[in-house]
């Protein structure tokens, strides 16, 4: 027998674990810092959970490690620990609001295996539950800005609203039910360009006159400032451009910078405001400094 890891995972070298956990322990000083509190939940739960109608979507349950236990019962391994966080509080509903939480865990998605793209990784989340006060996604920006800080690395942080998307799109007039899977397009335009994203929405049957009105005001030009004003002349009443200014008015008053960026969307169906990326400073180029 030839001795192989699995496909898409790696074993860590005790240095190598060393090395990690001192990073995993700096992030989680920080998390406590700002009050989040930890949360472990079992890499297990049911199917129907990771496939439920609020979790994280087709796409994401095609990557989903799917079994069945002994008693034919369908489990499938965590893709990520938002699902997992969401599944505790309804389990728990006398959670005193808001719940602020933190947890580092190993996920699993069986998806294509490229360069610094595995099936198991660890994900590092921090959350704020029963809060719909903008205070608290800033609250997120300045403690990513602080976690790599303390590890002495300079990023970016990019920052959007999906609700505002679904709001481009309904002036665009896309169809409901056709919307998630023009956004998973739309988050794809820094990294393959404007022409895929175009070709994928073709795809889609959207009517290229729709598609040129999308991309138009997704590239919106100027400060952070200038594009709110120039999307508030065509959106008018959008509720996710309101909840990206008030974003980034608290980000001000903390003397903290997000960079906001239209198109940024992320791939999980369950995003409904605000979303956030941070990209190293000094890699802006590399395809694997994405955080």
């Amino acid at each position: 027998m030839e001795l192989q890891l699995p496909k898409g995972t790696r074993d860590f070298s005790p240095e190598e674990k060393i090395l990690r956990d001192k990073v995993v322990n700096t992030l989680k000083e920080v998390f406590e810092l700002y009050g989040f509190a930890p949360l472990d939940t079992p890499i297990l739960e049911k199917f129907d959970v990771l496939s439920s109608k609020y979790a994280g979507g087709a796409e994401i349950l095609k990557e989903t490690f799917k079994l069945k236990d002994q008693g034919a019962r369908e489990l499938g391994l965590r893709y990520d620990l938002t699902v997992p966080l969401a599944r505790y509080i309804g389990m728990n509903p006398t959670i005193k609001m808001p719940f602020k939480r933190y947890q580092v865990g190993e996920v699993f998605r069986d998806g294509p295996v490229a360069s610094a793209r595995y099936r198991q990784f660890t994900q590092c989340d921090v959350d704020v539950i029963g809060s719909n006060s903008m205070a608290a996604d800033a609250e997120i920006v300045g403690l990513v800005y602080s976690a790599f800080s303390k590890l002495n690395l300079e990023v970016v942080v990019k920052a959007s609203n999906r609700g505002l998307l679904n709001d481009i799109l309904d002036y665009c007039g896309v169809q409901k039910e056709k919307q998630e899977a023009v956004i998973l397009s739309i988050d794809k335009l820094e990294k393959f360009g404007v022409n895929v994203v175009k070709e994928e929405l073709k795809q889609q049957k959207i009517d290229e006159s729709k598609i040129n009105k999308i991309i138009d005001i997704i590239n919106v030009k100027g400060d952070n400032r200038e594009k709110i004003i120039q999307l508030k002349k065509i959106l008018k009443n959008s509720e996710g451009l309101k909840e990206i200014e008030e974003m980034i008015s608290y980000l001000k008053n903390m003397n903290c910078q997000a960079d906001f960026d239209v198109s940024l969307a992320r791939g999980l169906a369950y995003y409904t405001g605000t979303v956030i990326e941070a990209v190293l400073k000094n890699s802006m180029e590399a395809a694997d400094t994405t955080i």
